[in-house]
């Protein structure tokens, strides 16, 4: 791979592969190593998906993630952290983690993480989505986001359970400033949404007062347990595979930086929000496919599916004795300012996609 991580060489991925199966040294990189890997096929295949990073599968059973230098002062070094202290603690709901790879030289940044791949696999952007068309065509359900709110409880009893890499992964924060960051974050939208002069525009100024009210509510909860969590939990994150339902991608969101560049630490239920509204983001993209047609059952189908995933999560909390992890005064401030992450970031990047946070606001508002 060149310097600048513009582009991956063809043979490069291969080559790294291959070194870490036999134990020999790649010229340039130092090896961070998690789960042994065994030599075989080297084919390579690029992921042709757009993404932030660069990724190529190897023999159809490892990836190759080579990373780009994170935007917003934060690292994508947080990945072998979790991915180390997640094998640790028995987490096995992930691609199987290989390795880290970090430049050698006196930054030493992450160059690329090593991990197996999964065959068949498609991210919730796919598989959820078209889920759910298929029941607006007359097909089965597919009950889905109870097995999803599963998969989300069992990723933060292992981030929550002692390591090595990280021996004190619960801890306790008092008087927290979420609601001010939520604010500066509702402020932030209201003022790009505003930019524009149409009907989103008006409509948005008309509520936000509702919806600045919402973000404050966080100001009841003056103590609150958290945790490093998974940082970008959406259901692309979520892939389905031969074996099940798995998560991936632990390099955080990459627009978010703290404020010491220290590690993310954030209460379990800023993941849970996420995820939520990643489902109801799952039925504006339906809505628009099917031509607004089937409203009232994707609206059905939205609130069982964020219902049904709160109720499996808490339960599955509550089995492992993690319920103090959660605390769901925190899940509507953090999902209106989530929603409010969405439309600052369609506005800066993707214009397009600003129907789909918009359309979850008013469902909540009108």
């Amino acid at each position: 791979m060149d310097s600048t991580n513009d582009r991956v060489r063809p043979g490069a991925s291969a080559a790294l592969v291959e070194a870490l199966a036999t134990g020999g040294a790649v010229a340039g990189l130092r090896v961070r190593r998690f789960v042994p890997l065994a030599s075989g096929p080297l084919e390579e295949r690029m992921i042709t998906v757009d993404q932030t990073n660069t990724s190529v599968v190897v023999g159809e059973r490892v990836v190759v993630k080579w990373m780009r230098p994170a935007a917003g002062g934060r690292s994508p070094d947080r990945a072998p952290d979790l991915l180390a202290h997640l094998a640790a603690a028995g987490f096995t709901r992930t691609p199987t983690p290989y390795a880290a790879v970090y430049h050698d030289g006196p930054d030493g940044g992450l160059a690329a993480v090593v991990t197996g791949f999964l065959p068949d696999a498609s991210d919730g952007w796919d598989w959820c989505v078209d889920a759910l068309l298929g029941q607006l065509d007359g097909g089965p359900p597919d009950d889905h986001a109870g097995d999803i709110g599963v998969l989300a409880a069992e990723l933060h009893c292992a981030l929550a359970t002692p390591s090595g890499t990280i021996p004190v992964p619960v801890t306790e924060v008092v008087h927290p400033t979420w609601a001010g960051d939520g604010l500066a974050v509702f402020e932030q939208a209201h003022r790009l949404v505003a930019d524009v002069d149409d009907e989103d525009a008006r409509w948005f100024t008309a509520r936000a007062h509702r919806l600045a009210a919402d973000i404050g509510r966080s100001r009841e909860v003056d103590r609150a347990y958290v945790i490093q969590p998974h940082g970008d939990l959406h259901v692309g994150q979520i892939l389905r595979w031969r074996g099940g339902l798995a998560v991936t991608d632990f390099d955080g969101n990459p627009t978010l930086a703290t404020p010491d560049g220290g590690p993310l630490t954030e209460p379990a239920a800023r993941d849970v929000a996420q995820l939520r509204t990643s489902l109801l983001h799952v039925g504006q993209i339906a809505n628009r496919r099917t031509g607004y047609r089937h409203r009232t059952a994707v609206a059905d189908w939205c609130q069982r599916a964020v219902d049904d995933l709160l109720v499996a999560y808490r339960r599955t909390l509550d089995e492992r004795g993690m319920a103090h992890l959660f605390d769901e005064r925190l899940l509507r401030p953090f999902e209106v300012e989530q929603e409010c992450r969405e439309l600052c970031y369609a506005a800066r990047f993707l214009p397009r996609w600003r129907y789909a946070p918009m359309g979850v606001l008013r469902s909540w508002y009108d």
